[in-house]
């Protein structure tokens, strides 16, 4: 009998395509739990169990922006991949804004959607397994990466995954440029303009959160990446 690769939740409320979809993911050895609406899914979430999430954007009862969200301040590491129409452009940006991984557009072929299942779970298994060795510093500020808490003196800032791999690699090359794509294919697992877009997010974030050490500039070098400068 051959082990299942992975426990999926799949929301998505077009019945024909939610069906031909899970029947090709159970072909392919994962375990998928579909729901119709966002907030069965999101009772569905709450009973445990998951390793990814596929919500599609339009849904009845709570969308999948909120469910999202919600999901996000329940578990801030399980892997979200949304659900788009191709020509909603706003979505995929907003999507991608708010903490998912990725994004798919309608119509997909059940080969790219298992692709991009597999490069979350293998970033995810990674991530799982990476460890570091005790606490890395830059400047005022430690990063405990193992803990996903970012401490300036007594006080902590506790970090999503992304957020602290994130600032990892950037403290591992300080004062040295990183680019974009470099990050990207890293951490995003492509170079791709909306993943860019998110990347833009999380690095405004990282600057509000190493504001109170004068002392730390993460800077952008225009078309290239970014540098985490310490005077």
């Amino acid at each position: 009998m051959t082990e299942k690769k992975a426990n999926i939740l799949y929301v998505e409320d077009d019945e024909v395509l939610s069906f031909v979809t899970k029947d090709n993911l159970e072909l392919n050895h994962y375990s998928v739990v579909h729901c119709l609406d966002g907030k069965t899914a999101l009772k569905t979430f709450k009973e445990g169990g998951f390793d990814l999430c596929i919500l599609d954007v339009m849904l009845p009862e709570m969308d999948g922006f909120e469910l999202a969200r919600e999901i996000r301040k329940r578990n801030k590491e399980i892997p979200i991949l949304f659900l788009t129409a191709k020509s909603l452009k706003e979505d995929r940006i907003s999507g991608l804004q708010m903490g998912a991984d990725d994004y798919i557009t309608k119509p997909f072929s059940i080969e790219e959607l298992i692709l991009k299942i597999e490069i979350f779970l293998k970033r995810k298994y990674i991530t799982q397994t990476h460890t570091t060795v005790g606490e890395v510093s830059i400047g005022e500020y430690s990063l405990d990466h193992s803990n996903l808490v970012l401490k300036l003196h007594e006080e902590e800032k506790k970090l999503t995954q992304k957020e602290a791999d994130l600032l990892l690699l950037l403290i591992e090359q300080k004062n040295k440029i990183v680019k974009r794509g470099t990050i990207l294919e890293r951490l995003w697992g492509e170079n791709d303009y909306f993943m860019g877009r998110s990347m833009d997010v999380f690095i405004s974030r990282l600057r509000k959160y190493l504001k109170q050490d004068e002392k730390i500039h993460l800077e952008n070098i225009h078309g290239v990446g970014f540098r985490l400068n310490e005077s």
